[in-house]
């Protein structure tokens, strides 16, 4: 009797777990965090919300603050060994 799954599989499954718990991770953070979705009644009958506050935080999250005091940079160091000499 066989195996059912392949070993050289293995690699594949990883990246898709990976990759479906990041959708599902975007996912559950919108409906939960974004003031764009409306789950409440009261809040989808309205056609304009005025909530500028909550839509300011959503986009400028703590990531995105931290980000902007970074360089631009993925690798600094190799970046730094390749252009000085």
């Amino acid at each position: 009797m066989g195996r059912w799954m392949k070993p050289e599989v293995y690699p594949l499954i990883g990246a898709m777990t990976f990759v479906t718990s990041m959708c599902i991770f975007q996912l559950t953070r919108n409906v939960f965090l974004n003031p764009a979705v409306r789950i409440n009644k009261s809040d989808r009958s309205k056609a304009v919300l005025e909530n500028y506050e909550e839509g300011e935080k959503y986009a400028e999250h703590g990531l995105r603050k931290f980000l902007r005091t970074r360089p631009p940079e993925i690798m600094p160091a190799i970046n730094h060994f390749f252009s000085e000499k």
